[in-house]
């Protein structure tokens, strides 16, 4: 089977949408964590996905279509943090009209907690505030108790 035959094989596997947005390229383990963090979980919209599908950079890689759905670019930023290589195309009337690489934000609010159990934010009500450090392995330093925050440790609130 030629390459393009693969390529259309694997888009047919998940339905086309007329307006929205696609999120491809999400690693297939972190699927419902992208999910989370964009609230996707309590939102009305028409949302499908796709796990386990052949990625040639991921080998197994997600993708999450979400009907008439735009996110800002801060929105987006946050799954930078799950999913490094993702990537967004933009649908108007079927067809791709931009597409978008997220980029990790500098500061991250309230959508992840922090690893130290002594921490303020774990104790009180405050919401939980990290400086991105880096991607590659993730590491957020709290900054209420400058504790860091690397790859496995992360979880979300």
């Amino acid at each position: 089977m030629s390459n393009d035959t693969t390529k259309k094989k694997l888009k047919l596997k998940v339905s086309a949408i007329k307006e929205g947005t696609v999120i491809d390229h999400i690693p297939a383990q972190n699927l419902f964590k992208v999910i989370t963090i964009l609230g996707l979980d309590k939102i009305e919209n028409q949302i499908t996905f796709g796990t386990n599908l052949e990625s040639q950079k991921l080998g197994s890689k997600a993708i999450i279509k979400v009907s008439d759905k735009f996110f800002e670019n801060d929105e987006i930023n946050k799954i930078a943090l799950i999913a490094p290589d993702a990537k967004l195309n933009i649908i108007r009337d079927y067809e791709v009209v931009e597409k978008k690489i997220v980029k990790a934000p500098e500061i991250i609010k309230g959508i992840v907690k922090c690893f130290n159990p002594k921490c303020i934010t774990n104790n009180e009500k405050v919401t939980t505030c990290f400086k991105v450090l880096s991607t590659s392995p993730v590491t957020l330093r709290c900054r209420y108790c400058e504790k860091m925050t690397i790859g496995e440790q992360m979880r979300m609130l």
